[in-house]
């Protein structure tokens, strides 16, 4: 007991401080003299720098009794390393430290707490050094037991904690400036309330994430280190959308997770922003910077700049070349850590980090699985440059036998790419043999436009295109509609390890991207080599998201879809705009044949009284079809769009389901668009419409569906 003795004296009967009946500003509890001392529960929390400020955040219960349990195992624990927040953090007990795994981040200080007492300026309670939290938690029990309170401890800053009662216990600050006699604690300011457990403090405490991991999704972000309005980065922004999926998982799956058929979806961020600013390119940024409207500027070079770099070649490759490495890195220890892992894996970008996925993904081989040999040698080709003689292509198509004839006719590679059915009839070539070879190099030329955006187009390709409508001529519509490389820089794209699923874009400017380099329409029947589902995802105010379903489908004006709301309904005031539309379309309608009816009878010639009566039924009739015909004309787009839509083909890109999909802007968005630009094109990371449309789609992978269909 010697260190409580030596930070704790017991206050004298005049003691200057106050009492339990003159503090009214404490909450102040009859005391039970002869209550049994109970040992205080800990909570783990770790500190993080919000705002410049420290800020203690609990861990969720389940990493918190995980971490007491090795705290409390008997063993060595400076060597002990538990895995918290679902794997993402490790915290090495013995240093007291929590380090994050799969991405850069300064190390967090750890803490077992039992004491808190109130901060400074806000409601948030701070805990104790475990130490000193043991040296109060001893002198409480001494109190409880003793039934002898109004004890006084010194903390090793000086700050005075009087314990006056189980639930009054008051925390001094020292002033600064105080003389080394030092002061009385009346003369310190306004006492700070002091708690013990966690239980007694306000402070949100989550159940931990569940253990099972059906699917992976990597998030790769747009230009600039931050990613929201609060200058957050992707890694803080990735949290909030874990968490909001977590949310949902909870309230829409929940049969499912009752069942135990799903666990939960894994974001992970990556960054590339940072690898490529560290490359100097800053410092050579600085010395031509001009010093006027410095922060303007300095703000340019961190953000809008990103989209230069992109559209060069050096700065390109290494985008790339991040961003592909960090996935992989990323999922083989990802891989490591959960060696139980079955689920797939998906992608998902925002703003421009879509468009980097999308020429990413145009140049993966599909050489992973079931792969098409002659799409892997022709990938083959692209990537390193080398061409295949035409004997082993011959070899590939089991066509060999047929290798002395060409050579007879000096016919190589590229002469035989541009033989017709008749050149080949003319050589001899039987049927057969010859719809091999020319089905074999016409989706070679289809993959030499498409698979490959970082190859330079010649200037036949370029020339043509911008001065021809696209679908002109076969040659011309080959070129335009399946080239989405015009303008783009060369660039080798490095190989992915594992084939995405989907792949998620948000605010994206592909389309932009897509038309500026010269496309003017993306072939229906083109796929991603190695991802089965691409979706566009937008605000309907983002001022950087374009459409993609116009350059599959350019002759056909159609609608993207209607992202359903969360709650299983569409927003008020989308209702509201709706109903009042059709309401002014029917009195329209009602006005028109009022005045039509009118118009007619002042016009009509006169007939006698029982032939007017019938001409009258005789000319309502007519028109009252003719109304119900307009009725019907004006009703069945309503029922179309309520209903089930005529079939549209938007191509292979999504399976040959719909692309684009648009949010439902709040009714406060929909008063000023231009407000609200900026604000849309960062929504999408606390969107809670945007992650329940991604986990439906994740999810309807595996055959589970949401509890209850929205509309």
């Amino acid at each position: 007991m010697s260190s409580v003795e030596a930070h704790q004296e017991q206050l004298p009967q005049s003691d200057p401080f106050p009492s339990p009946s003159s503090c009214s500003s404490f909450e102040l509890i009859d005391m039970d003299a002869g209550s049994l001392y109970e040992p205080v529960s800990p909570h783990w929390f770790y500190c993080k720098i919000i705002d410049s400020k420290e800020t203690w955040i609990p861990f969720n219960s389940d990493d918190s009794q995980q971490l007491e349990e090795a705290y409390g195992s008997g063993k060595d624990c400076s060597g002990a390393v538990v895995a918290t927040d679902g794997g993402r953090y490790d915290v090495h007990l013995g240093e007291r430290v929590r380090h994050a795994v799969y991405w850069d981040e300064p190390a967090s200080e750890v803490r077992r707490c039992t004491w808190f007492y109130k901060g400074d300026k806000d409601n948030k309670y701070v805990p104790y050094s475990e130490s000193f939290s043991q040296v109060l938690e001893e002198t409480y029990m001494l109190a409880v037991t003793l039934d002898e309170w109004k004890k006084k401890l010194e903390s090793p800053n000086r700050e005075i904690i009087i314990l006056h009662n189980p639930k009054l216990m008051v925390h001094y600050q020292p002033i600064a400036g105080s003389d080394e006699w030092g002061s009385t604690p009346t003369e310190q300011g306004r006492p700070r309330t002091v708690k013990r457990g966690v239980e007694n403090i306000s402070v949100d405490i989550h159940f931990g994430e569940p253990f099972q991991i059906d699917h992976l999704v990597f998030v790769v972000h747009g230009i600039g280190p931050a990613c929201d309005l609060r200058f957050r980065s992707i890694v803080q922004c990735v949290n909030d959308f874990r968490s909001v999926s977590l949310n949902l998982l909870q309230t829409h799956f929940k049969k499912a997770q009752e069942n135990e058929q799903i666990g939960r979806v894994e974001f992970l961020p990556v960054n590339w922003h940072s690898p490529l600013h560290s490359t100097g390119v800053d410092v050579d940024l600085q010395r031509i910077t001009l010093p006027s409207i410095n922060r303007l500027r300095h703000f340019t070079n961190d953000t809008i700049l990103d989209v230069f770099f992109y559209n060069s070649p050096t700065y390109c490759q290494t985008i790339v070349d991040t961003v592909v490495s960090e996935m992989n890195r990323i999922y083989t220890l990802f891989l490591q850590r959960n060696p139980d892992f079955k689920g797939g894996v998906s992608i998902a970008g925002h703003s421009l980090g879509s468009l980097i996925l999308f020429d990413i993904l145009t140049n993966q081989k599909d050489s992973l699985g079931d792969i098409d040999s002659e799409k892997d040698s022709l990938n083959i080709v692209m990537d390193h440059g080398d061409t295949a003689n035409l004997e082993e292509d011959l070899k590939k198509l089991q066509l060999s036998e047929f290798f002395n004839i060409f050579a007879k006719e000096k016919v190589d590679k590229e002469a035989l790419a541009l033989c017709t059915d008749r050149d080949l009839q003319e050589m001899g070539i039987p049927l057969g043999p010859r719809k091999k070879i020319i089905n074999y190099f016409k989706s070679r030329s289809s993959l030499l436009g498409i698979t490959r955006p970082g190859m330079q187009s010649a200037p036949r390709v370029n020339l043509p295109r911008e001065a021809e409508p696209c679908g002109s001529t076969d040659a011309t519509r080959k070129d335009g509609c399946l080239d989405v490389s015009i303008g783009q820089v060369s660039v080798k794209y490095p190989r992915l390890i594992y084939k995405p699923e989907i792949f998620f874009a948000f605010g994206s400017p592909i389309g932009m991207f897509l038309t500026v380099r010269g496309l003017k329409r993306i072939d229906p029947n083109y796929k991603f080599p190695t991802c089965k589902g691409f979706f566009n995802i937008y605000h309907p105010f983002d001022p950087v998201a374009y459409r993609i379903e116009p350059m599959v489908a350019p002759g056909v004006e159609f609608e993207p879809m209607l992202i359903p709301h969360h709650k299983g309904r569409k927003r008020m005031h989308l209702e509201l705009r709706e109903g009042l539309t059709r309401m002014s379309m029917d009195l329209k309608n009602n006005l028109l044949g009022s005045l039509r009816m009118a118009w007619k009878s002042f016009t009509r010639t006169p007939y006698p009284a029982l032939q007017a009566e019938t001409a009258d039924e005789a000319e309502a009739e007519p028109e009252s079809s003719s109304e119900q015909a307009s009725d019907v004309s004006t009703e069945e787009p309503c029922a179309a769009g309520k209903g089930e839509l005529p079939p549209i083909n938007v191509g292979m890109l999504n399976r040959g389901q719909r692309i684009d999909y648009v949010l439902q802007e709040k009714p406060i968005e929909s008063f000023n668009e231009y407000l609200f630009a900026l604000q849309s094109h960062l929504c999408y990371w606390e969107s809670e419409d945007t992650v329940l449309l991604v986990l439906k789609e994740i999810y309807q992978t595996q055959g589970v569906f949401l509890d209850q269909p929205l509309q």
